[in-house]
């Protein structure tokens, strides 16, 4: 082999590298490409399910946008712990957010007559001798009431209004509180001569950490279950053993005001 054959076998050669070398540059960019438009989608349908999904959801997209900015994938962890751990935080404290209203519906069969069962209720100062959580009722007229409750270690006050009842069927009302409220219904319907049903329909809205954190265990539905077992073991024992004390408040009050007093 002469000199310029072999410099021509070498130009050959270092052409071959270079066309090597751009292909795969080639297919690297077309493979950063596809793996940019896979991210693009993936933050797409993340967005789209993050609008009505929950913290996991969130902090799904977190990640996978923290990816397609370029950050590595233990920048991309990062994101999806912290975004996790803020949206759980304002769940738990309503920041950001308006708190889950949370509907409850229960309702307890009672053997005593209708009308004993209503007078029952309306003795709102006798609840905290049988209902567990209730502290204290104070009411101050025939539609306000004044409640103080324990929610875990700590205790709750609320103002109630009634703005509607009608004697052996039903009772509306309204309620405001720093803490949080519940406005509600309550009727009675009766089954037989001697059985009523008492039925209870509550909308709750929380406020604070221990209400919120309540609501998405729902655990004020199971309180008031069994705040509902407790009333219908006190008026059944009340009106067996004391059926003269079982007389309430047999008014009427129409758009929370006072239209018929009891005789």
């Amino acid at each position: 082999m002469n000199f310029r054959t072999g410099l021509a076998a070498g130009a050959g050669g270092a052409a071959a590298v270079l066309s090597a070398r751009s292909l795969a540059g080639r297919l690297a960019r077309a493979a950063v490409r596809r793996l940019e438009r896979r991210l693009e989608r993936a933050v797409r349908r993340l967005t789209t399910a993050a609008e009505e999904g929950g913290p996991l959801m969130r902090a799904a997209l977190a990640g996978v946008t923290a990816l397609h900015d370029g950050k590595s994938p233990f920048r991309a962890l990062l994101s999806f712990g912290w975004t996790a751990l803020k949206e759980t935080l304002a769940r738990i404290f309503g920041r950001g957010r308006k708190a889950r209203v949370t509907n409850i519906v229960e309702q307890t069969d009672i053997g005593v007559p209708r009308r004993v069962v209503y007078d029952q209720w309306t003795r709102f100062q006798d609840f905290p001798s049988f209902m567990k959580k209730v502290v204290s009722v104070d009411q101050t007229d025939e539609t306000k009431l004044n409640w103080k409750a324990k929610v875990f270690w700590s205790s709750r006050t609320w103002e109630s209004t009634i703005v509607e009842q009608v004697p052996d069927e039903h009772i509306v009302w309204r309620s405001k509180g720093r803490k949080g409220h519940v406005n509600g219904t309550v009727s009675f319907h009766e089954l037989s001569p001697n059985l009523t049903r008492v039925l209870l329909v509550l909308e709750y809205h929380p406020r604070g950490l221990f209400e919120r954190t309540g609501n998405l265990w729902r655990a004020q539905g199971r309180r008031v279950r069994l705040e509902l077992k407790h009333f219908r073991r006190h008026v059944t024992s009340r009106a067996l053993t004391r059926p003269d004390e079982a007389g309430g408040w047999r008014g009427e009050i129409r758009d929370g005001e006072v239209v018929t007093t009891p005789e």
